[in-house]
């Protein structure tokens, strides 16, 4: 009988990965954070998962799952670190932020802004919304504070302290980079950190937007939950969506992603321009 796939595959790996393995990890990373892996991740789910196989010395993923179900607390939190996946930039999706700044600018400088970014992985997106409130108020300490959270602890610690390549800039406009940025020198001289102005407006948190009781009060003028949802299925996004709307001001905004709409949420958020929603109830009451 030929060899499947699946057993070739597995003959030039470092570990066995069977179907029923494949299946545990995508019941497990669904019910720990809500990601949907499909069968296509199935490669990258080993790729990841392999190293911390290697890490922990470990001689297959059979083990390696009954340290999980052993509730090892540390090792859950490599595991959910290892699945995320942290694609982002400065400014992504530029589109969003002439609107942020013109509805911080229409709020006022009379009471301090709130702002959540759902999704800070490495800290592009929230130090970007940190320099659009610097500029919609003209001033390097805005009446703006801003949660920035993620479930991975690792991108957080990169995101905390402000540090990057010189390539992760290296398309922003230079007035910009030269009045929030400072250059390395010496053996840093490849690299960026940001201004001590931003990190001032900016607390991070480690959130997993699928458990209960989150640190974050409300009300809260703008939440950011970008390129997200994609990961989760219908049932979850509804969810946590739910959960969204009673956090926002009856004139709060709430951006998604480029790829993510909401029309299964008609009774929770209504669109308002390209993937930007506010409370389908102040549409109700006005």
């Amino acid at each position: 009988m030929q060899a499947s796939t699946v057993e070739r595959s597995n003959k030039v790996r470092d570990f066995d990965f069977t179907d029923t393995d494949f299946d545990r990890v995508r019941e497990l990373i669904y019910a720990r954070v809500g990601i949907s892996l499909s069968v296509a991740k199935r490669d990258m789910v080993y790729s990841r998962l392999s190293r911390r196989l290697r890490a922990l010395g470990l001689a297959g993923f059979d083990e390696y799952l009954v340290r999980l179900d052993g509730g090892d607390d540390d090792e859950w939190q490599e595991f959910t670190n290892a699945l995320t996946t942290n694609l982002t930039s400065f400014f992504r999706e530029p589109h969003h932020f002439p609107i942020f700044a013109e509805h911080l600018r229409r709020a006022g400088a009379t009471k301090p802004l709130t702002v959540w970014c759902s999704a800070a992985s490495t800290g592009e997106e929230p130090y970007s919304i940190a320099i659009t409130a610097m500029e919609a108020f003209g001033s390097l300490t805005p009446p703006v504070r801003i949660l920035a959270s993620d479930v991975d602890t690792q991108v957080l610690e990169t995101a905390t302290a402000g540090i990057y390549t010189a390539d992760r800039v290296e398309k922003m406009q230079p007035e910009r980079l030269k009045r929030y940025f400072q250059r390395g020198t010496g053996a840093n001289a490849d690299k960026v950190r940001v201004r001590d102005e931003l990190r001032a407006l900016i607390t991070f948190r480690n959130i997993n937007l699928l458990e209960g009781g989150w640190p974050v009060r409300g009300p809260l003028d703008v939440i950011f939950c970008r390129n997200v949802m994609i990961y989760f299925d219908k049932p979850t996004q509804l969810a946590i969506l739910g959960r969204f709307a009673p956090l926002l001001r009856n004139d709060g905004l709430l951006f998604a992603g480029h790829s993510e709409s909401f029309h299964h949420a008609t009774h929770l958020f209504k669109l308002r321009g390209k993937t930007v929603y506010s409370l389908a109830k102040a549409e109700r009451a006005a």
